[in-house]
């Protein structure tokens, strides 16, 4: 099972670095980093170099960038053809959706290694806490995790990576400001609980702070087997179909 979950990895990476989309990607993901980073207020009377406000831009880039590196996952194999191929392989459903989710998770990290600069820059400016950082990159990480899953389901849906780009970006742009909705506009407090548990930046933004809670964690993990769950079972229905 691993060997075959590595071979999908590795074809996905190679398709990843093979054509311009992990370049361009990655470009521009370092890009709007890099210019976050510019526009960040420091705490100079303290001395303390606050990564609160760079982290919170994070959901926001990722609109754009994760729909950019999961859109063509599935809907390119429809496109081509070779969905059925991979289908007829054997492989189970299972493992060629993890497969599937493991490549772009990988060039997620890579992505976010490149950025390691910036906070390190931050290092020379005050006190510099580096379990904080982790914490914050590896919510980082489990909230692009559960951004993938999304998007390779909606991938596994549609044959044009136009419609899978956009889908998911309006998907994660819903879960993303949902808590901002919540607190403008007065919902009953029972449906306010239920917003909030589904919003993405209200689990996020206590990650993002270093303050690594079990409950936001299992939301993120929940979230992403849910959704590979059911690219799953689209693909076992589509097999028999």
């Amino acid at each position: 099972m691993i060997n075959k979950i590595r071979a999908i990895v590795s074809k996905e990476l190679k398709g990843y670095f093979n054509s311009p989309i992990a370049y361009i990607v990655t470009g521009i993901f370092l890009v709007a980093m890099s210019v976050l980073y510019l526009l960040k207020d420091y705490s100079y009377a303290f001395r303390i170099a606050d990564l609160q406000q760079y982290f919170s831009y994070i959901p926001w880039v990722f609109i754009l960038i994760i729909p950019a590196i999961t859109m063509r996952s599935w809907a390119e194999e429809r496109k081509v053809g070779t969905e059925e191929i991979l289908l007829t392989l054997p492989f189970r459903e299972t493992e060629l959706v993890v497969g599937k989710f493991i490549a772009p998770l990988v060039l997620l990290f890579f992505m976010l290694v490149l950025t390691l600069s910036i906070p390190f820059t931050l290092s020379f400016l005050g006190d510099f806490e580096a379990g904080q950082v982790i914490g914050r990159y590896l919510g980082v990480l489990f909230f692009g995790a559960s951004c993938i899953s999304i998007g390779l389901f909606i991938s596994s849906l549609t044959d044009n990576q136009i419609i899978s780009f956009f889908a998911t970006a309006m998907i994660l742009f819903f879960l993303v400001i949902i808590s901002d909705i919540n607190q403008l506009i007065a919902f009953p407090p029972a449906l306010k609980g239920i917003f909030n548990w589904i919003s993405f930046r209200y689990h996020y933004d206590t990650l993002s702070s270093g303050l690594i809670q079990t409950k936001d964690l299992f939301f993120f993990v929940i979230t992403s087997v849910v959704f590979l769950f059911l690219n799953v079972k689209v693909l076992v229905l589509r097999k028999w179909q």
